[in-house]
């Protein structure tokens, strides 16, 4: 989703976002996304076993060998260069600089209690290299902002999803935000969640983006509002689904992107 606001803005006025771009963009997302989780069962193996939910992931429960994991990695990340590779010459070197974080960003639980800030300059990589796509290189004014504004928002998501789990990461000494916010997460999200608004109209602003856009960001703050205020952090299903509610909000965005541009 962070991909298609970048390559959304980066249209011209009055046309929509280039259709054959966005679904390479969708085709590298999946691959790039999915040789991230793969690299974090392979270096999570040893704690996905003592944790309820993730007990049955294949690596976990024995199903494959990590040496099967490694062949399908390669698999991952070759076709994932291909797409690459169908990028101008900035696109490539930019998407290249984001595998070290994809291959670092499932070690950081061990370290720091925010493993989902690294994960956030992981996962939003797109909104730099969407831009450079068919720009053929980032205006920073614009990228910057946008893409900090995806980091806050997986800060926002991603604690809540790792509520989940805090039981069971306590047991096994796994850091996260959900452990270090604990009873003050509503107001960390809050603050997260005005920030990402306010990094939104900064991008807007700085592309002239139009009503549509900020009418898309004010529902965004609405979804959000709503999402942190009936939320419970101590029913992982209820955290499920205010994390898996937050496809709308990307959705949301890319829709005011598209009417502001048009």
């Amino acid at each position: 989703l962070p991909c298609t606001w970048s390559i959304g803005l980066a249209a011209d006025p009055g046309c929509l976002p280039d259709w054959h771009m966005l679904s390479l963009f969708g085709v590298g997302a999946v691959l790039m996304r999915g040789a991230g989780c793969t690299i974090n069962d392979m270096w999570d193996r040893d704690f996905d076993r003592k944790v309820a939910r993730t007990a049955s992931r294949p690596l976990a429960a024995g199903d494959i060998s990590t040496f099967q994991s490694l062949v399908f990695l390669g698999g991952q990340l070759s076709l994932a260069l291909c797409v690459l590779l169908c990028l101008n010459y900035y696109s490539i070197i930019l998407g290249a600089a984001s595998l070290s974080l994809v291959v670092t960003y499932p070690l950081m639980k061990r370290i720091t209690y925010w493993p989902q800030l690294v994960l956030g300059l992981t996962f939003n990589w797109g909104a730099l290299l969407g831009w450079s796509a068919i720009k053929g290189s980032c205006e920073w004014s614009v990228c910057l902002p946008l893409y900090l504004s995806g980091v806050l928002w997986t800060l926002v998501y991603d604690t809540i999803y790792a509520h989940q789990d805090k039981k069971d990461d306590i047991m096994i000494g796994v850091k996260s935000t959900a452990l270090q916010f604990k009873e003050d997460t509503k107001q960390w999200l809050s603050g997260f969640s005005l920030a990402m608004l306010l990094s939104l109209c900064v991008a807007g602003m700085n592309c002239n983006q139009t009503f549509p856009y900020y009418s898309a960001v004010a529902a965004v703050g609405a979804h959000l509002a709503h999402q942190i205020y009936t939320l419970d952090i101590d029913k992982p299903e209820d955290c499920w689904k205010k994390f898996a509610s937050n496809r709308t909000v990307g959705i949301l965005l890319f829709t005011g992107i598209v009417l502001g541009n048009l």
